[in-house]
């Protein structure tokens, strides 16, 4: 799932208007709600704070506003650069302060599919995936040999522990589970330790490995 780490705000002017994006990330719709109504109040002089979000997955909620802009002028086109970037569990609210110039229909569907984009780009994008912990205790002659398999496999690496032996701890996607757990005894011939841990949700932020908190 691509969604937002952590959100962001931009700022855009258009003929004379400013139009500010501000990005979250947002798990519900409740979550949203709250978030563009924090963001209403601190805007609360502006003319207007457009607003669209995207929820969930297969399938996803989403809703839109163009507070008080001309209809499909607004949060549609709002809407549809988040849904054009394949995000889930997102939020933005274009704040518009008008500058005495009118920019037509058009005009105002670029303006804000714009400031989203600035806002995406002042936020920290990831791709969000479910993944398993794995143990494996080497020797040092199959060491390298692993090494190479999760270079090779752009596995997520967590840190290795050296004693009389190697264990290296990392989180492998779920779908390659028997995939991976296979290669590795090929590798080390079956002499390897495996022991696969709890199911998490991933991600990497500039090339970390992040793994999120359960919610409940």
């Amino acid at each position: 799932m691509k969604t937002i780490y952590s959100g962001g705000t931009a700022e855009i002017v258009e003929k004379k208007s400013r139009f500010i994006a501000t990005v979250r990330p947002a798990a519900s719709e409740e979550e949203a709600a709250a978030f563009i109504a924090e963001t209403k109040k601190k805007y609360w002089d502006a003319r207007h704070n457009c607003s669209a979000f995207i929820v969930g997955e297969n399938p996803q909620t989403s809703r839109c506003s163009d507070d008080g802009e001309p209809a499909q002028t607004a949060g549609r086109p709002m809407l549809d650069v988040l849904l054009g970037e394949g995000l889930s569990n997102v939020a933005v609210v274009v704040t518009r302060y008008f500058g005495g110039v009118l920019l037509g229909t058009g005009g105002l569907v670029r303006a804000y599919q714009r400031a989203v984009r600035e806002g995406l780009l002042a936020s920290t994008v990831i791709e969000r995936r479910e993944g398993i912990r794995l143990s494996v205790g080497t020797d040092y002659t199959g060491l390298g040999r692993l090494q190479h398999l999760i270079a090779q496999r752009e596995l997520a690496l967590i840190h290795t522990l050296y004693t009389e032996k190697a264990e290296l701890l990392l989180v492998v996607p779920v779908e390659e589970r028997r995939a991976v757990e296979q290669e590795i005894v090929e590798a080390t011939n079956g002499t390897a330790a495996i022991s696969w841990g709890e199911q998490v949700s991933y991600g990497m932020i500039e090339n970390n490995l992040k793994i999120f908190e359960k919610t409940t």
